[in-house]
């Protein structure tokens, strides 16, 4: 019972703020939405138009190291070298609940090096 509370409110917390406030802000842009586990992070560029992912990258790929900034830093690469290889340039960046520090933010500063803009 207490994991449903925190599952949904969890799901409330990501529609309500961030997740309005990227579709608002997004002005034809795809997205960078990215999961943050215990283990693994992985991040994936979606074009909600279409309902696709064009382009995915997870730290389970490659060497396989576990949920840790120097992962987050190479899946940042990772996903922005597949996404300047697609054409894709201009993204807008969808934390979700997940706050802008750690992890996220080594993954979002990685992503800007290679080449996104967000």
């Amino acid at each position: 019972m207490k994991y449903q509370k925190r599952m949904l409110a969890r799901l409330r917390r990501r529609s309500f703020r961030v997740h309005n406030r990227v579709r608002r802000d997004r002005c034809g842009r795809v997205r960078l939405s990215i999961f943050r586990s215990n283990k693994h992070i992985y991040a994936q560029v979606i074009d909600d138009a279409a309902g696709r992912t064009l382009v995915s990258a997870n730290s389970t790929e490659g060497s396989g190291i576990g949920g840790n900034c120097s992962s987050a830093v190479e899946v940042g690469k990772r996903v922005a070298e597949r996404a300047v290889e697609a054409g894709i340039t201009e993204v807008t960046f969808d934390r979700g609940p997940f706050k802008y520090h750690g992890r996220i933010a080594a993954l979002a500063d990685a992503a800007r090096e290679a080449g996104l803009s967000f």
